[in-house]
């Protein structure tokens, strides 16, 4: 019997997954292999008459009574109950409604005053930057040391440390796609007396997470990228139940008030989550993406995570076999790689260059990595496939040389 192809074998699990290809639901641009959505999904095809609909009727129309008439006042709770079973959470614990940053912020502040007598915010060295950046001023106005660590030792850290107050992490390394030991992790903080806090930016939508089956205390995620809401979509603040009548809102606005229209002057918190909420919610991309949420409806997060590991697990292979002069830096292991794979290549940055100007849309992240987000319900491993062909010819005719740095990917 011959070997199986790579071509063979794309056919094989592209038919065998067939029932979880929702490539159908997206409004994709022909001829081009999408492979950028760790950083912004793509546009499900029902989203544009949604926002539509909201701008010209429920804004344009009916004005200032949509707030009741259209739901808008519940949205942050309502599209939070929508992204709980994405999560592992049960209802309840989850609202949206600002960025990432803002949630992030707020959160760890709160942890801050459920540990008062903490001396220490640990966290990773290669989180993304503003996480970093966020949860350094928090530290300082705290009066906290910011110490850092690989997620991988963290257990250890803490073990010899007992000042610990909270563990800040990320759940998917944004530059590698190695998956963390969440319930490791947070069992270890747990044993130290620490809170745990996290960024489920990059899993949220591709990973089951199990926040609640693993007693993760805080978690924050953007709506943009595997759940598909739009760019700059607001994101969501996860406060398990135990926790919300101590949750002391580092800002305290007035939609997360107990009668927010008293207009009182002094503040009491909203009891359950919604006094994690602050003010207005950008609607239009509130609507957007509790509208992008309906592709979920159509599958479980846990066929989701299994097309995800196939695809990318297909993708190492190709790369083996095309193109061995790309090193992986993502984890072969199923249970260690999020739903993208990444490669180290002295020339990375015009090879992503060359590659979008052939239709396939990755993006380059320092230092000298090609990054290939596979976010699983609207790829397929022949579009899989097909992308490492053009890496080799790219390779192959030298299309690779630095181009236009000015150029370079922003998110």
């Amino acid at each position: 019997m011959q070997p199986e192809t790579l071509e063979d074998e794309a056919e094989r699990l592209d038919s065998a997954s067939a029932a979880t290809d929702l490539r159908h639901l997206f409004a994709l641009p022909p001829g081009m292999t999408y492979l950028d959505g760790n950083s912004l999904g793509a546009l499900p095809a029902h989203v544009p008459a949604v926002v539509q609909d909201a701008v010209r009727r429920q804004w344009g129309q009916d004005l200032i009574s949509s707030w009741n008439e259209h739901g808008w006042w519940e949205a942050p709770t309502r599209v939070g109950e929508r992204i709980a079973p994405l999560i592992g959470a049960a209802p309840g614990q989850v609202v949206v409604g600002d960025s990432t940053s803002v949630q992030l912020f707020q959160l760890a502040r709160a942890a801050g005053a459920l540990r008062p007598g903490s001396r220490v915010l640990l966290t990773d060295p290669g989180s993304f930057p503003t996480d970093l950046y966020v949860l350094g001023g928090v530290a300082q106005d705290l009066g906290w040391e910011l110490v850092t660590a690989d997620p991988d030792e963290v257990p250890s850290v803490l073990a010899r440390r007992g000042d610990v107050g909270l563990v800040a992490l990320s759940h998917v390394d944004f530059r590698t796609g190695r998956l963390w030991d969440l319930p490791r992790v947070t069992a270890a903080a747990h044993a130290a007396g620490a809170l745990t806090l996290w960024d489920l930016s990059h899993s949220a939508g591709a990973v089951p997470i199990g926040l609640d089956e693993n007693r993760v205390d805080l978690a924050v995620g953007c709506g943009y990228k595997y759940l598909n809401g739009g760019p700059g979509a607001p994101a969501f603040a996860y406060v398990a139940q135990r926790h919300q009548s101590g949750l002391a809102p580092a800002i305290r606005g007035w939609h997360g008030h107990r009668e927010p229209f008293a207009m009182s002057a002094h503040y009491v918190p909203a009891d359950g989550v919604g006094r994690a909420r602050i003010g207005s919610p950008p609607l239009l991309s509130m609507l957007a993406l509790e509208a992008a949420l309906d592709v979920f409806d159509h599958v479980g997060i846990d066929a989701v995570r299994a097309r995800s590991l196939s695809l990318t697990g297909f993708a190492l292979r190709c790369a083996a076999t095309l193109t061995p002069e790309l090193r992986p830096v993502t984890p072969v292991e199923d249970a260690r790689r999020g739903s993208q794979v990444s490669f180290a290549h002295p020339q990375a940055y015009g090879l992503v260059r060359a590659l979008v100007a052939r239709g396939v849309v990755g993006d380059y992240r320092e230092p000298g990595l090609l990054r290939l987000g596979v976010a699983a319900p609207y790829l397929s491993h022949a579009d899989l496939l097909g992308a490492f062909v053009q890496v080799r010819a790219v390779l192959d005719a030298g299309e690779q040389r630095p181009l236009d740095v000015d150029r370079l990917p922003v998110t």
